[in-house]
């Protein structure tokens, strides 16, 4: 039997397409968990730029606006539906969310809920489903990056590139980055090898002088558009470009689906022929297009979680804003002035 303790919950919502002040706080029915769901009273929800796309009307996945978005959560589960394991009540769980994240309680099924290390506060936590995944899928599963090989990793001081840096470093491999300059010294104490100023200098000249003309086996590029064709000639033979990302989006003056026509326009193309004469290879991950697949990906959240046992996953929460400051948040981020992740906090 669900106890109601709660009348109405607080959540951020997008209240129309547009900047940072369409992020507003509203109330909503308190929710109850059904067969087979559990309650969870969130201590932290993480931000990540698929949650900005959306908020500018960019983000194709996005509910149709005004919505509450929000892809992951840390907290304690208080309320169970019926079938749901007793053994979670009062747990505190982390969880991958399909939106609604930006919430003071969330349901969802009991399986997606993830028992929370106790070495990690709940805003550390948050910062693993979306990031160390997406990493995950990108250096490993897809990109089988080995010791001898090198990777270059774009936004490296984002949240999903520190969780590439620590996945990159347990595999053993060379790492290289780019980030602006003010980032690369707390970058370096993490584990990249060679960091890159993309702000001040051409990033493929420094990666070629640093490579001896070579380039590298793995590049990951959340970038977007006519990046992709860059980052792809900065492959070595066997080298291969994971594309989780078109920031791009956010930095063209165009308005609306405009945005998205003049990114379309500049999208490579890659012909089957040229990548078997160049042995070379293109992937994409997404993260929000594997609901279906939820056994790997507690496969990997498993794998993951013995890292953070190890010791060498070290998710880094750069900053913590309020849901009334939810504006700020996104504007922190748009505005590369976060190194990790960014926590909303109820």
């Amino acid at each position: 039997m669900v106890c109601r303790t709660v009348r109405v919950v607080r959540q951020v919502w997008i209240t129309g397409a547009g900047g940072p002040e369409k992020l507003q706080v509203r109330e909503a029915p308190d929710p109850l968990p059904k067969d087979g769901e559990v309650r969870i009273r969130v201590r932290a929800a993480g931000i990540n730029f698929a949650d900005i796309l959306a908020r500018e009307g960019l983000y194709p996945d996005a509910p149709k606006l005004p919505a509450v978005i929000g892809y992951e959560v840390s907290g304690v589960v208080d309320a169970l539906g019926a079938g749901a394991d007793e053994a979670l009540r009062d747990k505190e769980v982390f969880a991958l969310t399909h939106f609604g994240g930006y919430s003071e309680y969330v349901v969802l099924p009991a399986d997606q809920a993830i028992p929370k290390p106790e070495t990690l506060s709940h805003e550390q936590a948050a910062a693993i489903p979306v990031n160390y995944l997406t990493a995950w899928q990108l250096l490993v599963v897809m990109g089988s990056l080995k010791p001898t090989e090198s990777v270059l990793i774009h936004n490296a001081g984002g949240g999903v590139g520190l969780a590439t840096i620590d996945i990159a470093r347990h595999v053993g491999a060379t790492i290289y980055g780019t980030a602006s300059a003010g980032k690369h010294a707390f970058l370096k104490e993490r584990g990249l090898d060679y960091p890159i100023d993309y702000r001040t200098g051409d990033w493929s000249a420094e990666l070629d002088r640093l490579t001896q003309g070579r380039g590298v086996e793995l590049i990951t590029d959340p970038i977007g558009g006519a990046h992709w064709r860059k980052s792809y000639r900065a492959l070595r033979a066997t080298g291969r470009l994971g594309m989780f990302g078109a920031s791009t989006l956010t930095e063209s003056k165009l308005i609306g689906p405009l945005r998205l026509l003049s990114v379309g326009v500049s999208l490579p193309w890659y012909n089957p022929l040229m990548l078997m004469n160049r042995n070379r290879s293109v992937f994409g991950v997404n993260l929000g297009h594997l609901w279906h697949e939820r056994e790997k990906l507690r496969e990997w959240t498993g794998t993951l979680l013995q890292g953070v046992a190890d010791g060498w996953v070290r998710p880094h929460v750069d900053k913590t804003f309020p849901f009334a400051q939810a504006g700020e948040a996104h504007a922190y981020i748009s505005a590369r002035k976060n190194t990790g992740k960014v926590v909303l906090i109820p």
